[in-house]
């Protein structure tokens, strides 16, 4: 049971379908010429799927995928708001890697891949000192603040796990989304140039544009009389308002980075088959846990 349990939980995290939105930067971007490199495991707790996925959907999805046709009802409207609360929101474990680079004083760029999604961001630096711990400009205390864009994009689908693969079987959701993210970002230094690390606090504004289908091989109308047309491609977006906490602990090279964030998003209306709508909307929290390794350059 154990060894079950793990695999669902490995398989979850490598099939990630939202981008990461845990925040483990620090108000103080790397400095000019050097690298971080890290990774961050986390868990995505989105209220709306967990609204979803109540045991009388999850028996009915159960019983529909052993059959060969399903005849229309209001279950049917239940499931397709359960794939598509997961697609946009899952509850599940993730994890990413990441390396930085510092292009400028103020400026630093990184590429993120997690496991599904490729990440790509920059920030810049408008507050604080921009010195190294071996050559410190500022003081142990002092305050940083930055300011970046995160855009992201990637292909969902719905994992093959217990439940979820049961949905796959009844339903076809095809789905992409491209996700957009502004992070401020404020933190105060333990240590001069965060030597020792640094508390970093802030607020979070993410877009996401999403374009999903649902086709219908096993599903008719509800006197069994013809099959359900599919649901053509749809196109919807929605914004996520959100802040975050984040500790930066360790000395020089290496650091733990335990980080917490909290969201609120109305996803808006999604069309579903039949001329049927589904309005979702919800809170999402994501604690994390991450390493990140600084290497700087010999000529700093």
């Amino acid at each position: 049971m154990r060894t079950a349990s793990l695999f669902c939980l490995l398989a979850l995290a490598a099939t990630a379908c939202t981008a990461p939105r845990t925040i483990v930067s620090s108000g103080k971007v790397t400095p000019r010429g050097e690298f971080k490199v890290g990774g961050n495991l986390s868990f995505n707790v989105a209220s709306s799927t967990l609204d979803q996925a109540g045991g009388a959907i999850k028996n009915f999805a159960a019983a529909a995928a052993n059959k060969d046709t399903i005849r229309y009802n209001a279950s049917v409207d239940k499931l397709q708001a359960a794939a598509l609360s997961y697609i946009l929101d899952p509850v599940q474990p993730s994890s990413d890697l990441y390396v930085r680079y510092g292009l400028a004083d103020r400026v630093d760029v990184g590429y993120k891949y997690a496991f599904g999604s490729h990440v790509f961001d920059a920030m810049y630096q408008f507050l604080g000192p921009v010195g190294t711990p071996e050559r410190p400009s500022g003081q142990a205390g002092a305050t940083y603040g930055s300011i970046g864009l995160q855009y992201a994009t990637q292909r969902a689908k719905l994992p093959s796990i217990p439940y979820l693969d049961n949905i796959s079987d009844v339903l076809r959701l095809n789905a992409s989304r491209h996700d957009l993210l502004v992070p401020l970002v404020f933190s105060t230094s333990f240590g001069p140039e965060e030597q020792a690390g640094a508390l970093s606090y802030g607020l979070v504004y993410s877009h996401t544009f999403l374009r999903y289908g649902i086709e219908t091989p096993k599903i008719y109308n509800n006197v069994g009389s013809s099959q359900l047309p599919t649901l053509p491609t749809q196109r919807r977006n929605f914004s996520s308002y959100g802040g975050f906490l984040s500790l930066k602990l360790g000395y020089r090279y290496a650091y733990i980075v335990p980080a917490v964030a909290l969201y609120y998003q109305d996803y808006g209306t999604y069309p579903l088959l039949n001329n049927r709508t589904a309005k979702l909307s919800g809170l999402t929290f994501i604690p994390s846990i991450g390493l990140q390794f600084r290497i700087p350059t010999s000529r700093r």
